[in-house]
């Protein structure tokens, strides 16, 4: 008796779930928020901390303004530009960082990276000397 009632309600849920079959419209939306704000870029990678002087070179800046990285990138297609793994924390940089919404220095070093990375911190064409 207990298997016949199991079975008949197993039958009127079958019947009821396939009844009410109309289609429910789905959208997924996912945002990535707002680039920081960083006075020479940040890095292209989780969790986005803001750059060093000296990581990025000039190609990475349009009239002084970082032309971004990761998700926020507004540069041209198949871009690489030159970065300084020297200040690189995944490379052992150990230094001082700037902060979110810190100003630009008004003197800066002479930028000396070779390396080149597209604006998702993949390595890019070598250059030869």
């Amino acid at each position: 008796m207990k298997t016949l009632k199991h079975f008949v309600f197993l039958t009127i849920a079958a019947g009821l779930f396939v009844v009410s079959g109309h289609q429910a419209n789905a959208q997924i939306s996912v945002g990535i928020g707002v680039a920081p704000t960083c006075p020479y870029g940040y890095y292209e990678v989780p969790p986005y901390n803001c750059a060093p002087y000296g990581y990025y070179g000039p190609e990475w800046f349009s009239g002084g303004v970082f032309i971004g990285a990761g998700p926020w990138f507004h540069g041209p297609e198949h871009f690489y530009g030159h970065v300084d793994h020297h200040f690189d924390y995944r490379h052992g940089y150990h230094g001082p960082f700037p902060a979110r919404g810190e100003h630009r220095a008004e003197h800066r070093a002479e930028f000396h990276g070779h390396e080149m990375h597209d604006a998702h911190g993949r390595e890019g064409p070598r250059e030869r000397k």
